[in-house]
């Protein structure tokens, strides 16, 4: 009797199968293969991979040991990683000893933001004075006009409050959150993957990236910015798993106990306030308070959110999930993301409005009281805001209209096959100074070049290609998560091809190609279940990669650190014309 039912749900859920949309039909001969159609608890909340018993067999590992190391590995994995990854940045962090690139603008703001609440105008050679005073030089009280917000410069300043202002004090916290984003990346690929192997693997990766190395070492806010950027994502992803669970706690189940999709549960379950999603909204906030380009990425995030919800519910067996997210998710959904990011980013400037108004504050700040009255509306509103209003609106011509042209700058277009980085810092010392070797026989060349590790990012095109591919072929939900981090920091910079761009714009969506590269690399190590000659091929092949990428990093190391080198090694690292 068992038998016969069994071999009875086996056909039906044969002809569910079978009874797919033409859609479905269609995209069969490109790969698409339905979910298996089993457990709904399974589907809602898949658990995770865990190693083979044959390699603890191999290993001689008892199988209590080998659980007690499953479980270790899922946050100890993660840490000796992240500890890699910061001894690597730490490491020298003071040098080169200079004011490099645009650190000559954010390490000085930084520190008029944490002591006066606005930044001014420093004088034109002060960098060399605050170089040889270690930072003892008086601060200016002439307000100056910048086009960037506050909170990078703030998370700038907190490194300079502890350890002084000095090369090593403003580059503190952006080696810092650099090397936090390890962490976080490592924890997000796992939970994406359910794979705490895959979660490391996206880490390291990041780890010997060279552009990430970098913005980790230099006090730029793009650095900042990737770090609330990638928060919020992993934020979002805990939130995705909590509704998730909770709706699979709510279904019923059989006889047989499992979980079976039921319309009404699925349709009307709340998933109450959802605290990770707020503090996604102020991880957004704080994005779009350190450089305006975290506009696109809250509404991409914010989208992605609502799908995710839409696929809940459509798992759990809503017959209109598009309408029971409308009813149930999106007004909360929207409070918890837009409004807590607006008001997150008003408060950013909380130095600037408590600024003094009488011209002695920050740039703009007594605009209202001197010209801002002149509209018939401008008495519903007080002075600081209509002054900030006002400076908004400056700052939004000046960005849109940027096009001073600037040696380094290049287009979109050739950022994801690393066509044209920056220098950041470059000297040609003399035989026996700073560095280069007594017997190089002629100059040798000293550069911080921003860079990505260059066979990582040419795997990334690959590696973009089969997310792609995955997410729209076989409707791979993590496919478009990583798609969606991707094009939220790439494809908006299309928009102004015009403008004066640069290739370290892309560390924001750097995290998001290591997890691309990462999903690629798994599937190239083969899925659970493979055979064990298909395993041994993928796992060489994916290993010589990663170790191409690693030696990659290590060659290419005295051009991410200022390390001196003479003249011929600098040009045999030159790869392409654009690098120069």
């Amino acid at each position: 009797m068992t038998s016969t039912a069994s071999s009875m749900d086996t056909r039906q859920e044969q002809a569910l199968q079978d009874q797919r949309p033409s859609w479905q039909q269609r995209l069969r001969r490109f790969g698409y293969a339905a979910g298996p159609r089993g457990d709904v608890r399974d589907r809602l909340v898949p658990p995770y991979v865990e190693p083979s018993p044959r390699l603890w067999q191999v290993l001689g590992v008892s199988r209590e040991f080998a659980g007690r190391i499953t479980r270790w590995s899922a946050w100890g994995g993660p840490l000796l990683v992240t500890l890699f990854a910061g001894v690597l940045r730490f490491w020298n962090l003071g040098s080169p000893k200079k004011v490099i690139f645009d650190e000559t603008y954010y390490a000085k703001d930084a520190w008029a933001l944490v002591h006066r609440g606005f930044e001014v105008n420093w004088d034109k050679n002060v960098n060399d004075l605050i170089l040889s005073n270690n930072g003892n030089v008086p601060i200016p009280t002439d307000a100056a006009y910048v086009v960037h917000p506050p909170v990078g410069k703030y998370v700038i300043g907190l490194g300079e409050l502890m350890f002084g202002f000095n090369p090593f004090g403003w580059r503190f916290m952006t080696a810092l959150l650099g090397t936090l984003s390890i962490l976080m990346l490592c924890r997000i690929g796992r939970r994406l993957f359910r794979s705490t192997f895959l979660g490391c693997l996206a880490g390291a990766l990041m780890a010997v990236d060279g552009l990430a190395f970098v913005m980790a070492r230099t006090s730029l806010l793009d650095g900042v910015l990737m770090f609330f950027v990638l928060a919020a994502f992993g934020c979002l992803l805990i939130d995705r798993d909590r509704a998730r669970e909770k709706l699979a706690a709510a279904l019923p189940a059989d006889a047989d106990g499992r979980v079976r999709p039921d319309a009404h549960v699925a349709e009307t379950t709340r998933f109450g306030w959802r605290p990770w999603r707020w503090l996604a909204g102020l991880m957004l906030g704080l994005a779009i308070g350190t450089k305006w380009n975290g506009l696109y990425v809250l509404a991409a995030f914010c989208v992605l959110a609502v799908l995710w919800d839409v696929g809940t519910r459509k798992v759990a067996g809503a017959g209109r999930p598009y309408a029971a997210v409308l009813r149930r998710d999106l007004g909360l959904a929207f409070l918890a993301t837009v409004p807590v990011a607006i008001a997150t980013y008003i408060l950013s400037w909380l130095g600037w409005i408590l600024s003094p108004t009488n011209g002695d504050g920050g740039y703009y700040r007594d605009w209202a009281s001197a010209d801002g009255r002149s509209s018939s509306w401008s008495w519903l509103f007080p002075d600081w805001w209509l002054s900030l209003w006002h400076y908004e609106h400056e700052v939004y011509k000046f960005n849109i209209n940027l096009s001073s042209p600037h040696t380094y700058q290049s287009n979109p277009w050739s950022w994801i096959v690393t066509g044209r980085p920056v220098s950041y810092f470059y000297e040609s010392p003399a035989p026996g100074k700073d560095g280069c070797p007594a017997d190089a026989g002629e100059k040798c060349a000293r550069e911080v070049l921003a860079i990505g590790t260059p066979l990582l990012w040419w795997v990334a095109c690959f590696a973009i290609l089969y997310v792609l591919w995955r997410w729209f072929f076989r409707r791979d939900w993590r496919a478009g998560a990583i798609a969606c981090g991707i094009a939220a920091g790439y494809l908006p910079w299309f928009l102004y091809q015009d403008r004066t761009i640069f290739f370290f714009y892309t560390i924001v969506f750097v995290p998001f190609l290591c997890l691309a590269v990462a999903m690629l690399l798994g599937a190239i190590v083969g899925p659970p279940g493979s055979s064990e000659t298909r395993r041994v091929a993928g796992v060489t092949g994916a290993g010589v990669l990663v170790l191409l990428v690693a030696w990659n990093f290590i060659y290419f190391w005295p051009l991410y650190t200022g390390t001196a080198i003479p003249i011929d090694q600098w040009r045999s690292r030159m790869w392409l014309d654009t690098w120069v």
